[in-house]
This record gives structure tokens, C-alpha cells and sequence, in this order.
């Protein structure tokens, strides 16, 4: 991949912000400490969280607005998905309520960047 290909994903705050994002909840998961260990809800957690990025990245790298527009839309669904898993775990007691609070904070104003980055992309090419 070119530089300007890197660029052109790395330098889009809001893929910034979902790499953070991503990190903490892979930080969580690796000081989740459940009594009967769920691998499969932990293994899904992270799968979300990284899947966000990754489209964020994925779509900027494609050759058409609405291609990007489409990965943008799954990236959100992404950081929903991440957050509903959040909050089963917050639910449970796996995690406290100051870090669901903390990763919920990041994820408003995530998913408030890529609803206007969304909107600012026309439908067509």
C-alpha cells in the first residue's frame, strides 16, 4: 500500500478514535476475570470492537463514496454490537460500571462522527 493510501484511513479522526477505542476494550478483556469463563462472548467482544476499524479502514481504501458510505454503516453496526456486549458484560458484574461508562462515552461521540461522515458522503459517485 502507498503512503498516501496509509493516509488517506490513519489520518480520519474518526478512525483515530476507534482505534482507542478498540484498544480499551481489548485492554478490558484481557483483565475480564469471570468465574466460569465465557471465551466465546469475549472472543465476540474483540471481534466487534477491531471490526470497526477495520471497516472504517477498508472502505476508505475502496474506490467509490458509496462503497465507503456502505462500510461506514457496518462499521457502526460494529460499535453498536460492541456495545451491546458491553453492556451484557457490565450487566453480569464482569466489568464495572466506570469502565462501561467510560467505553459508552467514546462510543457516542464515535458513532456521532460516522452518522455526520455518513451524511456528508452523497449517494452516488
Amino acid at each position: 500500500m502507498s503512503e498516501a493510501g496509509q493516509a488517506a484511513y490513519k489520518n480520519l479522526v474518526v478512525w483515530q478514535k476507534s482505534m482507542e477505542f478498540t484498544n480499551a476494550v481489548i485492554d478490558l478483556t484481557e483483565r475480564l476475570d469471570t468465574g466460569r469463563k465465557h471465551y466465546r462472548l469475549v472472543e465476540q467482544l474483540e471481534s466487534a470492537a477491531t471490526s470497526l476499524p477495520m471497516n472504517i479502514a477498508e472502505g476508505k481504501g475502496r474506490f467509490s463514496r458509496k462503497e465507503f458510505s456502505h462500510f461506514l454503516f457496518i462499521a457502526r453496526g460494529s460499535l453498536y454490537e460492541t456495545m451491546t456486549l458491553l453492556d451484557i458484560f457490565q450487566t453480569r458484574g464482569w466489568i464495572s460500571s466506570e469502565a462501561y461508562q467510560s467505553l459508552e462515552t467514546q462510543s457516542e461521540e464515535i458513532a456521532k462522527m460516522l452518522n455526520g461522515l455518513i451524511r456528508s458522503l452523497p449517494l452516488t459517485d
